[in-house]
């Protein structure tokens, strides 16, 4: 059990819940001090981003 990889699809679920929210707190925080706008298309694209990066990293 301490060697299972864990379901893949729970694993993804969870990247791409924890990227999203990470990703609306820094456009939030960016939109914040007028660096860029708040936006579903903005929260996206760092979520996507941050899940490819994850990724990468995890595998």
């Amino acid at each position: 059990m301490a060697n299972s990889q864990g379901d893949p699809r729970v694993l993804f679920v969870m990247n791409l819940v924890l990227s999203t929210a990470f990703a609306a707190l820094v456009i939030w925080g960016l939109a914040f001090i007028d660096m860029v706008t708040f936006g579903l298309q903005n929260v996206a694209l760092l979520a996507g981003l941050l899940m490819v990066v994850t990724h990468l990293v995890t595998r």
